[in-house]
């Protein structure tokens, strides 16, 4: 009992002394506190972690243009490896586009959410006019917007529709590789322009797609050098 109630006298003491304390927490109560060293001769104090979050920062122009442009770039891939049920038979390269339908659809979806977190359009614009405004007026607007780099001219896509077998194949492999260059393309000017890709979601979402398309290019290349044995 002495030992207890010198324990409680202590507590009090210092209770009311002044001097600031770090509150515990406990495990239910989340993390623990964050810390901020003061400056030389002065006390630290205690942030919460709402005070210690960095603000996002309002990206950058080329952030949003690259975003929107890969968001087509994407979708005319997707396009292209929904051909292939129906117009090759060749395992190998029914896996593959298999596999760049799934990354590149998932790949869409991510950065529409990006997009949509900070507030700007999914789609790009012409003259104000975003592609479901163009088709309510009876405009394709997909046909009128540049196509962005290394994206097949609709001549091509037709062409693509149209083959089968191996003639499909040969297609769809250096579509594809013109098609994920450009993708590179794409990434470099990003890169190589001020101010932009400082956003590291952005900066490794980016470099995630530069790696992934060059393995797959060489995929394809290895490919169509079996193409000619």
């Amino acid at each position: 009992m002495a030992l207890y109630a010198w324990f409680l006298s202590a507590a009090l003491f210092y209770q009311g002394s002044g001097e600031a304390t770090i509150p515990q927490k406990s495990p239910a109560e989340g993390s623990a506190p964050i810390v901020q060293p003061g400056a030389p001769g002065q006390n630290s104090k205690i942030i919460t972690p709402a005070a210690a979050a960095t603000p996002r920062r309002s990206p950058a122009e080329a952030d949003v243009s690259f975003m929107q442009g890969m968001i087509m770039h994407h979708s005319q891939a997707v396009e292209m490896t929904a051909l292939m049920p129906t117009h090759t038979r060749n395992k190998d390269l029914l896996a593959l586009g298999k596999r760049i339908s799934i990354s590149q659809s998932d790949e869409i979806q991510y950065m529409k959410q990006w997009l949509e977190e900070r507030g700007k359009p999914t789609e790009m614009t012409m003259d104000g006019m975003s592609a479901a405004d163009m088709k309510a007026m009876g405009h394709d607007m997909s046909s009128m917007m540049p196509l962005m780099p290394g994206m097949l001219t609709p001549q091509q896509m037709a062409a693509l529709a149209k083959a089968s077998g191996p003639t499909f194949d040969h297609l769809f492999l250096t579509g594809m590789i013109q098609h994920h260059g450009g993708a590179l393309t794409m990434v470099k000017d990003l890169f190589d322009t001020a101010g932009a890709g400082q956003d590291a979601v952005l900066f490794d979402f980016a470099t995630d797609i530069d790696n992934t398309q060059r393995a797959e290019i060489r995929i394809m290349q290895a490919m169509l050098a079996k193409e000619k044995h």
